[in-house]
């Protein structure tokens, strides 16, 4: 649509497309990724597709790399463009893994990141592991039906067959594949493709426990917590090798600069680094990649303990065993980057700029190039920068300029909400937001004086409580807690911190979580008989629908650019009663 150059400006105004989208998060290394101009570092991800190729054409079987760059310079760019180029064809499945809970239980960790990746839908609108299941019926069977068909025939073979049905595909499969050593993982996935089970199927495909009777019903035995970490490598080995006759593995290892610790002392580049050598030992085929900082590179993997045969593994195909290194952009670089994300906003509104750049000056992108930057650098140089010398009519009515920010968060929470909801930082930084922003305000009778971390509390074991609320001069004090994960010793931990009001000045503790909590963990059930029998807490059920507000709003806090001050986005919060009429915030005060 052709337009004049002030609608065009009025279109910026409202919607800058470079705002918000500073850093890369798992939504778009799942989901509707950020534009990509592909000649960006390609040698990176071209290392990536080639290595696919090898191990598809027999000539590899396991490969492995290791991508280094500096802060922003895009690492997880280059890993959204591998996820979302591989996802395009039916060879590989891809695995992601950068979130690290407990470093001594690495291998439990990496089992629920493969079990979480594989419920991610695929470009056949279905789980990964409805993929898996539905290759593995047809292989027995002989038969030639997509994912979605069995899905839709499964609750006809549940009535007429039980659950025995299962115990008959999984029959004819292991009969076709003796290979197969653990024949409650085959039963798992084919539950996977019953959307009444589906659920419990992922939960136990996770390593987490099933309540007695449904577990009875699936003919899956519960693991006990002291066999998780012992049997978690062995199982993640028997899922990535069924894979590997269908598709091959594409296993990625990214956020790895972080500061914990093991037990024993290692950091995390070097816990995941060993078990990608282990990994790629026993791999029947698959690509292994891992992405850090040069310095992680060189100041933890190289001084590991046999840093020699774990060096030969994560860089195996660069001939002098070194990782690729992602380059600084250059002028050509800022250019393609720039107009391929002003073609994507163009397009989405189905309108025809002056130039490719409008409102940029090519010249004035290139001379950016002379200062070596980083993708991240560019993008908040564009977001800065894009409305400077626009004039808008004094006519045009505007938006909230808040809207276009939040509704962009909003899509992209949308699109993820699946690994997000597991994120339990994320939601618990959306829910301090939230309550910061009601200082002052009455709500279900408390009037809310202040929210502290408690963090600030020198002395405390505070990381097992996200923040307090207080409220009513003092009188009420509500402890808030979001856990999401499912150990049930992390679990009890947590829950024990909740229920001591005394040493942590709590009136109230109120915990926030989607999933039972399993009737094996002996501790964590006796404190939350505690919380809410004795002491007047609560259990606050987490629902996706209200916490994806709070979740997009806390984005745009967090990546908030110039003309986006905090009183904005709280003027934005309160006009639109995104917060006060929440029903989660409610029923936490309640």
């Amino acid at each position: 649509m052709s337009v004049t150059n002030s609608h065009i400006n009025e279109l910026i105004e409202n919607y800058n497309p470079f705002a918000g989208n500073i850093v890369v998060r798992t939504a778009q290394i799942w989901g509707k990724s950020f534009p990509d101009a592909a000649s960006i570092n390609a040698h990176a991800s071209n290392a990536v597709f080639d290595a696919v190729e090898k191990v598809c054409q027999g000539e590899r079987e396991t490969v492995g790399i290791t991508i280094t760059a500096e802060k922003g310079l895009g690492k997880s760019h280059i890993i959204s463009r591998i996820r979302h180029h591989l996802q395009a064809d039916n060879k590989t499945l891809f695995i992601y893994m950068s979130k690290y809970d407990n470093l001594n239980q690495i291998q439990y960790n990496f089992l629920e990141s493969v079990a979480s990746s594989l419920r991610v839908f695929s470009n056949q609108k279905v789980m990964q592991w409805q993929e898996i299941a539905a290759a593995l019926i047809n292989e027995a069977k002989h038969w030639n039906c997509t994912p979605q068909q069995y899905i839709n025939w499964f609750p006809t073979w549940l009535d007429q067959h039980s659950n025995k049905v299962v115990e008959m595909l999984t029959k004819d499969i292991l009969q076709a594949k003796p290979a197969i050593t653990n024949p409650y993982l085959v039963q798992a996935i084919l539950w996977t493709l019953s959307s009444e089970h589906v659920n419990y199927a992922n939960y136990w495909l996770s390593g987490s426990e099933l309540t007695q009777t449904q577990a009875e019903f699936m003919g899956l035995p519960n693991p006990k917590n002291e066999d998780r970490e012992a049997n978690g490598l062995s199982n993640v080995r028997q899922v990535l090798d069924i894979i590997s006759n269908y598709r091959i593995p594409v296993i990625c290892f990214d956020e790895l600069d972080i500061a914990e610790v093991s037990d024993n002392g290692f950091t995390a580049a070097q816990v995941v680094a060993s078990l990608a050598k282990d990994l790629y030992n026993t791999l029947t085929k698959g690509v292994l990649l891992l992405a850090m900082y040069p310095e992680t590179w060189n100041d933890q993997i190289r001084f590991l303990p046999q840093a020699e045969a774990v060096i030969d593994r994560l860089a195996s195909e660069q001939v002098d065993r070194q990782p690729i290194t992602l380059k600084y952009l250059n002028s050509d670089d800022i250019v393609s980057l720039v107009e391929q994300w002003l073609k994507d906003f163009y397009h989405t509104h189905q309108i025809v700029p002056p130039h490719p750049l409008y409102p940029f000056d090519e010249n004035q992108l290139r001379n950016l190039g002379r200062s070596k930057p980083t993708v991240r650098s560019i993008l908040k140089w564009c977001a800065d920068n894009l409305l400077p010398g626009i004039v808008v009519p004094e006519t045009v009515i505007i938006n909230h300029p808040v809207e276009p920010y939040f509704q962009q968060e909003l899509a992209k929470v949308e699109a993820s909400i699946y690994s997000l909801f597991e994120n339990e930082a994320a939601i618990a930084d959306a829910l301090y937001l939230g309550f910061a922003t009601l200082i002052g305000e009455t709500v279900e009778g408390v009037k809310i004086e202040d929210v502290k971390k408690l963090e600030d509390t020198p002395g405390h074991q505070h990381q097992y409580i996200d923040f307090k609320i207080i409220g009513n001069q003092g009188k009420v004090k509500i402890g808030v807690d979001t856990i999401q994960q499912s150990n049930g010793r992390y679990i009890g931990d947590a829950l024990k911190r909740l229920i001591d009001y005394e040493k942590f000045d709590l009136t109230r503790g109120c915990l926030i979580r989607s999933k039972p909590i399993n009737a094996a963990a002996v501790v964590a059930q006796e404190c939350l008989r505690k919380l809410s029998k004795q002491l007047g807490g609560k259990w606050v059920a987490l629902r996706q629908e209200d916490i994806k507000p709070l979740l997009a709003i806390s984005f745009v806090y967090q990546n908030k650019i110039n003309e986006l001050n905090n009183q904005k986005i709280v003027d934005f919060i309160q006009q639109n009663k995104l917060v006060i009429n929440n029903p989660l915030i409610r029923e936490i005060i309640r």
